[in-house]
């Protein structure tokens, strides 16, 4: 008496008689139609993409908030200078206070601070009346010609140009990069303004 098939272990469906082909291709089949794990495979593939648009806009936004504060602080300084009709170097150092203040809670160990007094005479022929910068230098040679937006050129004048600086390093420390690799960007920002009293602003030890 023959064995029944289902006694020696053999598929109900009799797809042990097929060809292997035939049974190959069935497997297939219903491996495609199998829609089981689709969803982890889909969030699998789309987490890291989603991982780098959050780290990029959270980037993004940190850099801006800096720059903002970049540009607050070259002007609020280049408007107090305005302000005097004399100053000096204890005065010009509490400018780096001040702008360091405008950054607060972002670092500014790194920041540089340049203060320019230009005086423009009658043929408006501009020119460095002092300089002084938060290391201690004075960056221009006094009675040097100094470049001036031509907006802000009028004749017997005097205006004050504030140049901030501050590196910024990246957050996201993308892969492949390394400490020898670009990921620090520099914020600089430039400001002229006119003196509001008076026909000029001495310093008397710049």
């Amino acid at each position: 008496m023959s064995p029944r098939r289902q006694d020696i272990g053999l598929p109900r469906d009799g797809s042990a008689s097929l060809p292997l082909k035939t049974r190959i291709c069935r497997l297939a089949s219903r491996l495609r139609g199998d829609e089981r794990g689709v969803g982890a495979v889909e969030f699998a593939l789309l987490m890291p993409m989603l991982i780098v648009v959050y780290l990029m806009a959270f980037e993004l936004t940190i850099g801006i908030s800096v720059a903002k504060r970049a540009t607050n602080s070259a002007s609020t300084v280049a408007d107090l200078v305005t302000q005097q009709d004399k100053v000096s170097k204890s005065f010009l150092n509490t400018m780096g206070d001040v702008a360091a203040s405008i950054f607060v809670p972002y670092g500014s160990s790194s920041l540089k601070l340049k203060i320019t007094g230009i005086s423009i005479d009658a043929s408006s022929n501009a020119k460095v009346a002092w300089s002084w910068a938060n290391d201690g230098t004075k960056p221009y040679v006094a009675n040097s010609a100094a470049t001036v937006p031509a907006a802000m050129i009028s004749p017997s004048t005097f205006l004050v140009r504030s140049e901030l600086s501050i590196p910024h390093k990246l957050v996201m420390y993308l892969p492949g990069m390394s400490d020898t690799e670009v990921n620090t960007i520099t914020i600089a920002r430039e400001y002229y303004y006119r003196q509001r009293v008076g026909s000029g602003i001495a310093c008397t030890d710049c």
